[in-house]
């Protein structure tokens, strides 16, 4: 595999953390708009990215391969939990 099949598997691998970061995040947006008008929409972003990309890393060493239903769920209730640390739980301090 050469350098540039390495970085394109890579890509690969983040792309759904990051897309769903995304999207996950302008839904809370629009959503709680009242709510999460002080959290910056690039705050939510990182962070549920994060912690789709740690659940897939984590999937990935676990199951050995990546691409599992149970990976892409686990991505989904990592990015749920991080939004809502993001935009609810760390205001209130």
């Amino acid at each position: 595999m050469g350098f540039f099949d390495a970085v394109w598997h890579l890509l690969n691998l983040i792309a759904p953390a990051v897309g769903l970061g995304v999207i996950a995040a302008t839904g809370a947006k629009l959503l709680w708009r009242r709510e999460l008008a002080p959290v910056r929409w690039r705050r939510l972003v990182l962070w549920a990215s994060a912690a789709g990309l740690s659940a897939l890393l984590a999937g990935l060493v676990i199951t050995g391969r990546d691409g599992r239903m149970a990976t892409y769920a686990a991505m989904v209730v990592a990015s749920a939990a991080a939004l809502w640390w993001a935009g609810f739980a760390s205001r209130g301090r």
